[in-house]
């Protein structure tokens, strides 16, 4: 399947596909709770571990940007930090429109899907971006050429909206989950008064700190965590979703980890990757009965990855009729 999409890369995905990703985490966070002190997520009914489609679509776009450099067709839109309107607003000039607009620009809207991976493959919402036509200060030049005041009026960057062919849903573990939370110490502060202590003196006469501070971090002994990702032909012929995204974000689920080590993640490893390809853009079968083909042995007593307890219809083979399982990992 990957080699007929390697040899024929512009083509347009043109058949429906569903992917089951599992990935594992030893002594780590795969996905911190800002609203529960960092904890890792869970399902507070089960016990589950859960990681949001947001962190996996954040990893697959860092990885993207660190092979492709930013470089068009593989610009990411939504970089950490970003400003959103500015990147609508290239689209724009590149066009030669220097006014905004309320209604969505269409011709802007396909120049993202063009020049953006994430655009065209998980889709945005473009509508509400504001920016000056000029970031510069005075005495750029304007479009007749002339010396003039920096125009920094803001401008509807109106681009639209892109729902995009891949969708992921969250990342439930196969077994319930235990956070430990572990107290660590920081023996050295930013500001003296940090901890609303005054600075002592040091044997050189130098100013230190009076006291260190101590804060927590939380970890999960281990966990094996599913992904359902779906793929639909008719989103990708509007977005022009190739056979080259699609190898790109294969690339990307299987490698991504490996360029995202944090001390706080621990160590996180993509370790299964099956593609359920259809012969048809409707599909052969629905997307429940295929998932249900890929079963993960529950092993609360866990601590690392054992491939016995996967169990997956044979790579190549036909499970449901018009249906071929491909194991990409």
């Amino acid at each position: 399947m990957l080699d007929h999409m390697k040899n024929n890369p512009s083509e347009i995905l043109d058949r429906r596909c569903e992917l089951v990703y599992l990935f594992d985490v030893t002594q780590g966070n795969p996905n911190g709770d800002p609203d529960g002190d960092n904890a890792p997520r869970v399902d507070i009914e089960t016990g589950h571990g859960l990681v949001t489609d947001v962190c996996l679509k954040r990893k697959i776009r860092n990885y993207v940007a660190l092979t492709k450099d930013y470089a068009p067709p593989y610009d990411i839109y939504v970089k950490e930090r970003g400003i959103l309107a500015n990147e609508q607003k290239k689209a724009y000039l590149d066009l030669g429109v220097t006014e905004g607009a309320d209604r969505p620009n269409m011709a802007a809207r396909a120049w993202m899907c063009k020049n953006y991976f994430d655009v065209r493959t998980f889709g945005a919402v473009m509508t509400m971006g504001k920016a000056p036509l000029e970031d510069a200060e005075e005495g750029k030049s304007t479009i007749e050429g002339k010396k003039a005041k920096a125009d920094k009026k803001a401008r509807h960057w109106n681009c639209g909206q892109v729902r995009g062919p891949v969708q992921l849903s969250f990342s439930r573990s196969a077994d319930p989950i235990f956070s430990v939370s572990h107290t660590i110490t920081r023996v050295a502060l930013t500001n003296f008064d940090d901890t609303r202590r005054e600075a002592a003196e040091g044997d050189t006469g130098d100013e230190k700190a009076a006291t260190g501070q101590m804060g927590r971090k939380h970890t999960v002994a281990y966990g094996l965590y599913r992904a359902h990702i779906f793929i639909s032909p008719f989103l990708a012929k509007d977005t022009l979703f190739s056979n080259a995204d699609f190898v790109l974000l294969v690339d990307a689920l299987r490698q991504m980890f490996e360029f995202d080590h944090s001390a706080s993640r621990g160590e996180m490893n993509a370790r299964a990757l099956y593609a359920f390809m259809h012969s048809s853009a409707l599909g052969n079968a629905p997307s429940h009965k295929l998932f249900d083909l890929v079963t993960v042995a529950a092993e609360p007593d866990a601590r690392s990855f054992r491939a016995g307890r996967v169990s997956a219809p044979a790579d190549g083979s036909e499970p449901v009729p018009g249906v071929h399982c491909h194991k990409l990992l």
